[in-house]
């Protein structure tokens, strides 16, 4: 073997680990980024659960309007766990949230005529003595088996 083709195997055998050495970099990087992601899609889920169980639980305890904490609940649950969403037993917060969806709010809320308020008032109430135990029920099953447990912070 002379020595240009000697010199030429070397410089490729340098090459190509220099490529690999790079390659492997290029890939630490991808895999610190999934690493990244995953980290904030757990904490993204472990704050809606949190908040979850909160609504639940001021639902539970009249903190909270039945419809107002059904919307907050179906929405949150859409965005927790579609799975979860999808059983039947949080059917009634689809339905609350179906039911009031045409239901202006916030600034157009306040911009209504008070006759207007008031039917849309009594179709809340309407809707609360129908749905009011399913939505307790539901808001129950949440917090003892569909949630998990809350973390104890130390």
């Amino acid at each position: 073997m002379n020595n240009l083709t000697l010199l030429a195997l070397t410089l490729s055998v340098i090459t190509i680990a220099a490529l690999g050495l790079y390659a492997l970099q290029l890939w630490r990087r991808i895999w610190a980024k999934e690493k990244a992601q995953a980290e904030a899609l757990n904490t993204q889920r472990e704050r809606i659960g949190g908040d979850l169980r909160i609504l639940a639980s001021s639902l539970l305890e009249g903190q909270l309007p039945l419809i107002e904490g059904a919307i907050r609940i179906k929405v949150l649950l859409d965005n927790y766990d579609s799975t979860l969403s999808q059983d039947p037993r949080c059917e009634v917060f689809h339905q609350l949230f179906a039911a009031t969806a045409q239901v202006p709010t916030h600034a157009e809320w306040k911009a209504l005529e008070k006759s207007v308020r008031r039917q849309h008032e009594q179709h809340f109430s309407a809707l609360e003595l129908q749905h009011k135990a399913a939505a307790r029920a539901a808001a129950r099953w949440l917090l003892d088996e569909a949630l998990p447990a809350a973390r104890q912070s130390a």
